[in-house]
């Protein structure tokens, strides 16, 4: 794996512990805001929103660009974001200063994943998105705890500094390690790329993800009470599980980057199954302290386990079109993340409790297996027609994009 991908998954690293560290956050922001708990909790709503429509955005936008100067100048105005908010002196201004790295976030998860894709062979494509969605990953396990930390004894703002300066070492990696990404020799042209939207596989690709990833965040979102007023375990425990999630992560992508190449489809089935079960576990077992302990884990190990085969499944499908595949992708993943706590939050004020949240994610996650099925079906279809694989098909929507 070139040195260049792990500096993206050092830059992922900052920008997901930016994106989530708010969950910590919150309280001594209102207070220093003068702001509610729910008008705080917009600043995460924010950030998220601003990833769904920023990552195609930028994406159609930067198309023509050198891919490294690219990414050089969206980690620079995600540094500047995160200073800005640091030194805020009112609510608006952070909550500017949040879009605005959101949408500098999106354009890096987007062109960076392009980039990513393009320094290796086809047969490695998900252990290059590994690396990255490591670097998220480890964000879950390290950054967020720091940032709490750093929120508790140094105040939030110390929190948005130190993300700064993660973002300036990135900027050096970027600037001397990424190699110039060559721009296709025809000149790129919006028709073309936004061809690929007329694949019925990237639809399905876009569904899959965002209702598997909206199906773990439905009952992740909610954990913290879950685990305080359901299981009974007292405050302190509550950052402890959370890490325990982000173990898990790690591990689950470490584990379905090296599977998903050869393996997609049977990474996407059993890994989407597995957090199906987990989740309904969760809900059964809600009550039982140690029980939702091990599940929180586990549930961390199946969500991120798919991660690096769903986007590695966009990537064949729209190949021809690799940033916006990456854009698309980074959407999906954030339209889960906001759907999900969306749907959680719904079946909370039904008064249906904080254990209902995970039948409503296990309810996402069997519909994603549906269409997986699907996905899975046509594939299988396309490859008995032209006997092929993941080439075939980047291939085909090539021919397509050509005419």
């Amino acid at each position: 794996m070139p040195l260049a991908v792990y500096i993206l998954g050092l830059s992922v690293f900052a920008l997901g512990t930016s994106e989530f560290m708010l969950s910590g956050l919150l309280p001594p922001i209102a207070d220093d805001m003068d702001v509610s708990i729910p008008q705080a909790g917009l600043l995460i709503s924010a950030f998220a929103i601003g990833m769904v429509v920023g990552a195609p955005l930028l994406a159609v936008a930067t198309l023509r660009l050198p891919r490294k100067t690219t990414l050089v100048a969206l980690i620079s105005v995600f540094g500047v974001g995160q200073v800005a908010g640091a030194l805020a002196t009112s609510y608006e201004v952070l909550f500017v200063s949040r879009v605005v790295s959101a949408l500098a976030c999106a354009g890096f998860w987007a062109v960076g994943a392009a980039v990513a894709i393009a320094m290796v062979p086809v047969t490695a494509r998900a252990r290059a998105m590994a690396v990255m969605i490591g670097g998220l990953s480890i964000a879950n396990v390290l950054g967020v705890p720091a940032g709490a930390f750093l929120g508790e004894h140094l105040g939030w703002r110390s929190a948005f500094w130190a993300v700064g300066g993660a973002s300036a070492v990135a900027l050096v990696g970027v600037v001397t390690l990424i190699p110039r990404i060559p721009l296709a020799e025809r000149r790129t042209r919006l028709r073309g790329e936004l061809a690929i939207y007329r694949d019925r596989q990237v639809w399905l690709s876009i569904v899959v993800t965002a209702l598997a990833a909206g199906g773990v965040f439905c009952a992740f979102s909610y954990l913290a009470p879950l685990l305080t007023d359901v299981a009974g375990l007292a405050d302190g425990w509550v950052p402890t599980v959370l890490a325990l999630f982000g173990v898990g992560a790690l591990i689950g992508t470490m584990i379905g980057g090296r599977v998903a190449d050869a393996h997609l489809f049977g990474v996407l089935l059993s890994g989407i199954t597995a957090s199906t079960v987990l989740l309904a576990a969760l809900a059964l077992f809600a009550s039982s302290p140690a029980v939702v302990i091990v599940l929180s884990l586990l549930l961390g190990v199946s969500a991120f386990y798919t991660a690096p085969a769903l986007n590695a499944r966009m990537f064949n499908v729209a190949g021809a079109a690799p940033t916006l595949a990456g854009a698309t992708t980074t959407a999906a993943f954030n339209l889960g993340n906001t759907g999900g706590p969306w749907l959680g939050g719904t079946v909370i004020d039904a008064d249906l409790g904080y254990a209902a949240t995970a039948w409503a994610g296990g309810a996402m996650t069997l519909v994603a297996i549906g269409f997986v099925a699907v996905s899975l079906r046509l594939h299988s279809r396309s490859r008995v027609v032209t006997g092929g694989g993941p080439a075939t098909e980047t291939a085909s929507v090539g021919r397509t994009l050509r005419v």
